[in-house]
């Protein structure tokens, strides 16, 4: 694997509930995130909740899904994969703990600069849909962040992370 951070899987699902289907590629726009997502359209299971909050986009490190599925594993419980996370994109080269610090940070993604807006807590959702148990507690710490979209373009697997100019790496 690549010493840089780059994106691994793009997921995205049109409607709440609905499967997350593996892309290639995606157009991103600034103000309302990846097209043909539920959270661009508006219609994700938590797009109504108050107080609003940004959903653009969602990523999660590969590294964080291994040490949540190792977690799993050992209490003999089914894991998860990237898509079943619910996040959009899944990225290599870069632990939970490296991630959750771009939180109030700008960085680029690919072409786009992004904010990272908050951390993904763990929430009941992947686990009922799949009726699988244990999803918040594997994931305490390792789900991801949540960005704001800051310039429209593209994303495509392999693009790279880049913060301050300087790639992040393990």
């Amino acid at each position: 694997m690549s010493l840089y951070t780059h994106i691994q899987a793009i997921y995205l699902a049109a409607t709440a509930g609905a499967k997350m289907q593996a892309i290639d590629h995606v157009k991103v726009n600034a103000r309302s995130g990846i097209e043909g997502d539920r959270y661009a359209l508006g219609v994700g299971a938590y797009s109504k909740i108050e107080p609003t909050k940004v959903r653009h986009i969602s990523l999660i490190s590969l590294s964080g899904i291994e040490t949540a599925n190792d977690w799993l594993k050992a209490g003999d419980e089914p894991t998860f994969n990237g898509s079943e996370t619910r996040r959009n994109i899944v990225l290599g080269g870069i632990t939970a703990t490296e991630l959750n610090d771009l939180v109030g940070k700008q960085f680029h993604l690919g072409n786009l600069l992004l904010l990272g807006t908050e951390l993904c807590t763990p929430c009941e959702r992947p686990a009922q849909l799949l009726d699988r148990p244990s999803f918040m507690e594997a994931f305490e710490g390792r789900g991801g962040i949540r960005a704001e979209v800051l310039t429209s373009g593209a994303l495509a697997i392999g693009d790279k992370l880049t913060l301050n100019n300087e790639k992040l790496h393990d």
